[in-house]
């Protein structure tokens, strides 16, 4: 540690996707040719997505101060005042971290915790995303890093362990959420000498980056969670199992578990203490049904990801056959906090049955999409307005898909549910891993199960019938709806096709793919018939139910649209003719060029009864 100025840079994925590499470069230009003598520090993502690229100084013995959306430009401006003047840029500030440690805080600016973007989270297994450089082992050690395992391996026998996790209420927060501690006891308690340890980062659903984020910014709590369950169980070799699209993350862990082995966390006698564990990584093709646990393992033994009929379940009959306990990231990473923290402490979050917190990624139509962490039991409006800041101005919020393509969309009028396990099981959605995707009245939801249904069948396996077969047809048949070929049994039929393709598929990924369409069509029935009897697409997002249109008393006759269009599908409409543009809707393919040409805004579509975008009532709007 220095005395230095910090200047702190969010180089997690988001960050670098925002521009966050360009200023690493600005800034070391920056402070080379100023002399300045600061320390740059990397850190991994903070939540605050929406916010990227960020740019963060601490100053000895004061606050950090965090700039946000930091262009180029901004940056001497920024360092200059703040680092030589400790004068903090308030035309770029965003916030200020209150430490711990008393330091002293800028006037006029505001704390961290009180944004309300943060007011409402309980960070704990983001507690240090965003603090620590996840490159340095010595960062985490102070901040308690490896101070659980510590406990676990001189003062607490394996039952211990499980009993304080059975009785924390900590549950799988991969979707299943199984009781963790439980599920330890099993493998415990299962015969055999050998047993295996498996963290699954896996992590494939649209939208969710929970398990990239926490493996970037802070991979060491992971490891430990994984070196204290390993203990617990009796597991002497462990694998993360991670997507080769996670590159950052498969980099931050393989430098940490060379770090965790350097410092004797890892490896044989660790500490002294006679028991061995190490853990390997395992890079996956990206393949979603390699989420479900049967097919990790397969893939990891090196043969096809595809999972397998249960019982036997992989406590008793995992990898190589031997007892094997899987739990994801996010789980693991609760566990060095329960253990420091006490059982007690991390049941006083959340509700009688879903305790502790529950990251999210909050995506899609949101003012503040981020990563957050929440305690279990907070009611959905508080994340989507209070922590997200709700839908952008001039749209209205319409539903939140929770669970990823597995989940379920929740509507408006359900907007008070409570974000725990049987709250959200009662309203036909799931937890899942914790993506949110919130979607306001310009999305269709006929559109939006397709999209979702597309991507489980896209990711099926094939091993089993009703998945590999059903879900193509509950395609077809939303593909014909949103085509406006929809028949009137189509929604008999999803109905009874979605049924049997739950209850006959063979794992997870088919006993649950249909559930975005059947939530869909349980809260937003009225739009699958409108696709179907009045072929019509409320929100204009299903563009071969929409028809494009000339006004003929406003045309120009000047032509432009009918050079434009691809297809000859434009008639008239020059000087020439003396006639007003008239679209043939056989021709059209709705590619919407003669809009986007027309300098007079004279065409529009018909067909999208009360689109989203504009008022209530209208049956024609502009595109």
């Amino acid at each position: 540690m220095t005395n230095k100025p910090k200047i702190i840079l969010g180089m997690g994925t988001c960050g670098m996707a925002a521009g966050a590499k360009t200023l690493l470069e600005k800034v070391e230009s920056h402070i080379r040719e100023k002399k300045i003598d600061a320390e740059i520090v990397h850190v991994g993502c903070i939540g605050m997505c929406h916010e990227e690229p960020l740019l963060d100084i601490a100053m000895p013995n004061r606050c950090r101060v965090i700039y946000n959306k930091v262009k180029p430009e901004d940056v001497s401006k920024i360092i200059d005042s703040h680092v030589l003047k400790d004068k903090p840029s308030k035309e770029h500030a965003l916030s200020q971290i209150l430490p711990d440690n008393g330091a002293n805080p800028y006037i006029g600016i505001t704390y961290f915790e009180e944004m309300p973007f943060n007011r409402k989270q309980q960070r704990i297994v983001l507690k240090n995303c965003g603090f620590i450089n996840p490159l340095y082992i010595d960062e985490y050690i102070a901040r308690d890093g490896y101070e659980a395992a510590k406990k676990v391996l001189f003062s607490m026998k394996p039952e211990e362990i499980i009993d304080t996790v059975k009785r924390s209420g900590l549950r799988g927060r991969g979707g299943g959420g199984f009781p963790t501690g439980l599920k330890w006891e099993f493998c415990r308690k299962a015969a055999g000498d050998t047993k295996y340890l498996i963290c699954n980062a896996d992590e494939g659903d649209p939208g969710a980056f929970m398990d990239r984020s926490v493996l970037e910014g802070d991979p060491h709590s992971v490891l430990e969670g994984m070196i204290i369950a390993a203990y617990a169980i009796g597991a002497n070799q462990g694998y993360i199992y991670v997507r080769a699209e996670y590159p950052l993350a498969v980099k931050h862990l393989k430098i940490a578990i060379d770090q965790a082995r350097e410092k004797d966390f890892l490896g044989k006698n660790i500490l002294g203490t006679g028991f061995d564990f190490d853990i390997d990584l395992k890079q996956g093709a990206g393949a979603f049904v390699c989420g479900e646990e049967t097919a990790l393992i397969a893939s990891i033994e090196g043969e096809r990801g595809m999972p397998r009929a249960k019982p036997p379940f992989p406590a008793n009959k995992g990898l190589w056959g031997k007892p094997t306990n899987i739990n994801n990231v996010e789980t693991f990473a609760n566990v060095p906090q329960i253990i420091l923290k006490g059982a007690d402490w991390y049941s006083g979050f959340g509700t009688e049955k879903s305790k502790g917190t529950k990251v999210f990624a909050l995506t899609g139509k949101i003012k503040r999409p981020g990563l957050i962490e929440v305690p279990m039991g907070i009611p959905l409006k508080e994340i989507i307005f209070d922590i997200g800041g709700g839908v952008a101005d001039g749209t209205k919020f319409k539903a939140v898909q929770t669970g990823g393509p597995s989940g379920g969309c929740i509507p408006a009028e359900l907007i008070d549910t409570s974000v725990d396990y049987e709250s959200l099981t009662a309203a036909g959605t799931m937890m899942g891993s914790g993506g949110m995707v919130v979607m306001d009245n310009a999305n269709c939801m006929v559109e939006m199960a397709r999209f979702f249904l597309n991507f489980s069948t896209e990711e099926s396996c094939g091993k089993c019938v009703p998945c590999r077969i059903g879900t193509k047809r509950l395609l077809e048949i939303l593909e014909r709806i949103i085509a406006g070929k929809g028949r009137e049994n189509d929604l008999d039929l999803l109905s009874r096709l979605g049924s049997t393709v739950k209850g006959a598929s063979l794992c997870g990924l088919g006993q649950t793919a249909p559930n975005p369409v059947l939530s869909m069509m349980r809260y937003f029935k009225d739009e699958y018939e409108e696709h179907i009897k009045d072929k019509s697409c409320r929100t204009g997002a299903c563009t071969a139910l929409s028809r494009y249109i000339v006004n003929p008393d406003t045309c120009k006759m000047c032509g432009i649209c009918v050079k434009g269009c691809p297809v000859e599908a434009i008639a008239d409409g020059t000087k020439k003719a003396k006639k007003p543009a008239l679209i043939d809707d056989e021709k059209c393919i709705r590619c919407g060029i003669c809009f986007e040409k027309c300098p007079f805004g004279v065409i529009y579509t018909k067909g999208a009864k009360k689109a989203a975008h504009v008022k209530e009532g209208l049956s024609e709007v502009k595109v």
